[in-house]
């Protein structure tokens, strides 16, 4: 039985480990994607108008909602349609993923 656990622990700390991994790539490759967005949103996702958006800290789930819908055209603003429109759906997510991690 000590056994057996003691896999378990293993195999779920593997599982974590590997995930966390997998999380810092989409990080890293969405921080590489957002170049483009700086010039609005900011360098830290913090913007440099009044009229456009904070990103960082935002829901990665959020941010991939309403990139999706820029893109699909289900939300409506010209600027933001075109950035979004050559997105993929890794693209949005790492995106996401990169602006939910900042503070």
């Amino acid at each position: 039985m000590v056994k057996i656990r003691n896999v378990l622990i293993a195999i779920s700390s593997m599982v974590f480990v590997t995930q966390t991994l997998a999380d810092d790539k989409l990080i890293s490759v969405g921080k590489t994607k957002s170049m483009i967005c700086a010039s609005c949103h900011g360098s830290a996702g913090i913007s440099l108008s009044p009229i456009w958006p904070n990103l960082a800290g935002q829901k990665s789930a959020y941010l991939e909602k309403q990139l999706k819908a820029f893109r699909n055209g289900d939300r409506k603003e010209p600027t933001m349609a075109a950035m979004a429109k050559p997105l993929s759906d890794n693209d949005i997510k790492a995106l996401a993923a990169y602006y939910a991690s900042l503070k």
